[in-house]
């Protein structure tokens, strides 16, 4: 065997030694970098519940399971921080068309006078579309799914405000909750925040992916 026939098979070996360490490398950085994503905290669970969406028709907790969601809380003629609110919902639409099983959910506080027709010209003023639902219903059992359910403040100028439900100013949260396939709350969120998605959508990306 030639001088030059042997340089060349022993460059051709050390050329597969590197790639193999280089791609060996690659793996374990990957499942490195993987291994240092924390589990989202569990911060409850959503309670069941049974209310009507602007389409007329009933949604359930049971209705959303298997779908990652987020959740806002808000009243169509509130002259606070609604409008923010319900307009970072629409811009969370774009980013979350391409993942099915994204779902984003609307609660009114003022369920007495957010009528299905009420929540359908709000929806539409900010472009919602299918996969975002705006939910109403009785009043006494809402206040209390957002109170004792979701572990937020929520205040109507009554002295029971998760119970029998009174007249006055509404006062109210503006977290945005994730919540993930099994109704479980994930995440808290402040929906004011300009860098909202950046915080949130990395975490819906993460229960997509359990």
């Amino acid at each position: 065997m030639s001088d030059r026939v042997k340089r060349l098979l022993l460059l051709n070996a050390t050329a597969a030694v590197v790639a193999v360490t280089v791609l060996f490398g690659v793996d374990s950085w990957r499942r490195s970098a993987g291994s240092l994503v924390q589990p989202l905290p569990l911060l409850g669970q959503v309670p069941d519940f049974t209310l009507r969406e602007r389409s007329g028709s009933a949604v359930s907790l049971n209705d959303l399971k298997g779908k990652v969601w987020i959740s806002d809380f808000v009243f169509t003629h509130c002259a606070g921080p609604c409008p923010m609110l319900t307009a970072q919902m629409a811009k969370l639409q774009q980013p979350l068309e391409e993942f099915p099983d994204v779902r984003l959910v609307s609660f009114t506080v003022d369920p007495e006078r957010d009528t299905p027709e009420v929540l359908t010209t709000y929806a539409e003023q900010f472009g919602a579309g299918d996969r975002w639902h705006f939910l109403t219903g009785e009043k006494a059992p809402m206040y209390s799914l957002i109170v004792d359910g979701f572990k937020l403040g929520l205040d109507d100028g009554s002295a029971l405000t998760a119970g029998v439900p009174g007249p006055g100013t509404i006062t109210h949260t503006v977290r945005f909750v994730l919540v993930d396939r099994q109704g479980q709350i994930r995440g808290y969120y402040d929906g004011t925040d300009s860098g909202l998605q950046e915080k949130l959508l990395p975490d819906v990306r993460q229960l997509l992916r359990q």
